[in-house]
């Protein structure tokens, strides 16, 4: 394996021109760069990363927390987030939190021993006191899709509040009134604040919350097929279906297919973060954008600035909107 002492040699350089090349600085020589990058191609020069890192304090990997990855949102968000970092030359360690305190809580401590320089998170069970300590004490965090009180600059969110409005008032723009939902988990920030949207709409167009046409689900799809039979065994007639997440609405579309009824006619849909999938169902989904890529993206911009020392403009709060489809028609009822 070649040293960088023979690229030094072959350039003609100092190591610490070398060096300085090698770790980016914009104060070497034009003349001298190109002659230490020429060196390090045709000596097929890699840097010994162990030894950058110990010379650095750094290992320039960043840790990032999902709670799953089987789901099309959090393909999104890692992609987004393995990108720009690489683009950077940096690279992420995944780990997998399962919604679960202990599990997010393991995969933190995995993180740290692997000598991360940041974590990325998007994390479900782990209390803001916790991540305040791992901020201050041990690393710097980045937060989608979530706010802690102290840690403003590190989070990036959605205003889930009026997106839960945006899906409602579409209906309602269409002449429904009586508006069923399937809610996500209530002990989850972004689920409760999505249902408060809901709530908010039917309350400007003068119509009484009906807590038989709420139904608590969980993000997945088999709630999506149980949420729409549970609330259907209610014996309330609903003419359309908000869902809090795109999971659900296929989940629910799937089961009123399976009961003999003609999607959109009998049922209008709305779901939540236009996933990939949503534009492949029959018919089309309505639903409500929920940029995660661009959201992720800027917190691996805010951890390259806080970190590495870049410049990154970063955008904190990002805003839905409504992508209509097909699964949402006029109520002619």
């Amino acid at each position: 394996m070649p040293t960088i002492y023979q690229v030094a040699e072959r350039a003609g350089v100092s190591l610490s021109t070398v060096s300085r090349v090698l770790n980016g600085k914009t104060s070497v020589n034009k003349v001298l760069k190109e002659r230490v990058e020429k060196a390090v191609k045709e000596l097929n020069y890699r840097p010994n990363s162990v030894a950058r890192s110990l010379a650095n304090s750094r290992t320039d990997s960043i840790g990032v927390l999902v709670p799953e990855l089987n789901a099309p949102f959090f393909g999104d968000l890692m992609q987004a987030v393995e990108s720009t970092l690489r683009a950077q030359d940096k690279h992420v360690i995944i780990t997998v939190g399962r919604n679960c305190l202990e599990t997010e809580k393991d995969a933190v401590e995995f993180l740290i021993s692997r000598n991360c320089d940041a974590l990325i998170m998007h994390a479900e069970a782990l209390s803001d006191a916790y991540l305040l300590e791992l901020n201050q004490s041990k690393l710097p965090v980045a937060l989608v899709n979530r706010k802690v009180d102290g840690l403003p600059d590190a989070c990036t969110t959605l205003d889930n509040e009026k997106g839960g409005y945006l899906a409602t008032r579409h209906l309602l723009e269409l002449g429904h009134k009586h508006i069923a939902y399937i809610s996500g988990p209530t002990d989850k920030a972004d689920a409760c604040l999505r249902l408060k949207g809901h709530k908010r709409a039917l309350s400007e167009a003068g119509l009484t919350v009906n807590p038989q046409l709420i139904f608590n689900g969980d993000y997945s799809e088999d709630d999506g097929k149980v949420g729409l039979l549970e609330l259907m065994a209610q014996d309330q007639h609903f003419s359309a279906l908000v869902c809090a997440n795109d999971w659900m609405a296929s989940g629910a579309i799937s089961c009123a297919r399976d009961l003999g009824m003609s999607l959109p006619h009998d049922l209008s849909i709305v779901g939540f973060d236009d996933v990939v999938f949503a534009h492949h169902v029959f018919p089309r989904l309505t639903t409500v954008s929920n940029p995660v890529a661009e959201m992720a993206e800027m917190s691996a911009k805010y951890i390259l600035n806080k970190v590495y020392g870049q410049g990154h403009e970063i955008k904190q709060c990002f805003e839905p909107t409504l992508v209509v489809r097909e699964s949402a028609i006029k109520y002619e009822g």
